[in-house]
């Protein structure tokens, strides 16, 4: 389902322009191992702008250009080998996208790059899906809103570094399907002055020390005590 609705003039006009806007994103992106999860665009084709060695996708359904099948939930990944990690509304697609969230964590580095791409809640493109019965795009189970995610990211220890909206123009088919990024898809202005209709947030994992605990004075006495003897 939604699949075919990539294929489709205002599919393909939004991969386009998320393409374009994740080659920006990906400028400081480094490391051995970027990994797409989920199905999102043709292949590969939001990691061309990738700056890292390798490049992968990974998906649910054996029917798309994956490298590798599996549940989103449960990926046969070493814990702590990825460099970046690639949600492309990843989590509005799935039942638990909590757990996913988890799951992309668990395979993430210390100091690795969380890069999540999403629709708004709010404006067109929220109000479209909401009124729909099967969701829009077609599949979706719910939206995310960026606040919500920030919120789950803290708790998980990582840091927001940016957060950046685009599709700021109505969820309706164009005439013809485009080659490039349509205008009003990535930046505001004054024949585009709708609400953003999704964003791209991106954060980073920190590796969180042990504080280490100071020992109370009596604690540091009878260290002190152990460890000098008192001369004659």
């Amino acid at each position: 389902m939604i699949i075919n609705w990539q294929s489709s003039a205002l599919g393909r006009a939004t991969v386009l322009a998320e393409r374009k806007l994740l080659a920006l994103a990906f400028d400081d992106v480094f490391g051995i191992e970027l990994l797409q999860i989920g199905s999102w665009g043709q292949g590969r084709e939001l990691l061309g702008g990738s700056r890292t060695r390798r490049q992968s996708v990974v998906s649910e359904s054996p029917c798309t250009d994956a490298d590798l099948v599996a549940r989103l939930a449960q990926l046969p990944i070493a814990s702590g080998s990825i460099d970046a990690v690639l949600l492309p509304h990843s989590l509005e697609f799935e039942a638990d996208p909590y757990a996913v969230l988890r799951e992309a964590d668990r395979v993430l580095g210390a100091e690795g790059q969380l890069i999540v791409l999403g629709f708004h809640t709010r404006g067109p493109w929220g109000w479209r899906s909401a009124a729909s019965r099967r969701g829009f795009p077609p599949g979706l189970r719910r939206l995310l809103s960026d606040g919500r995610l920030r919120d789950w990211l803290v708790l998980l220890g990582y840091e927001i570094v940016s957060v950046q909206r685009y599709l700021y123009m109505l969820p309706v088919e164009p005439r013809a399907a485009p080659e490039e990024a349509l205008p009003g898809s990535l930046q505001r202005g004054w024949f585009y002055p709708l609400p953003a209709g999704a964003y791209l947030l991106k954060a980073r994992k920190r590796l969180l020390g042990l504080t280490p605990l100071r020992p109370r004075r009596r604690e540091r006495r009878k260290l002190l005590e152990g460890v000098m003897e008192p001369s004659s």
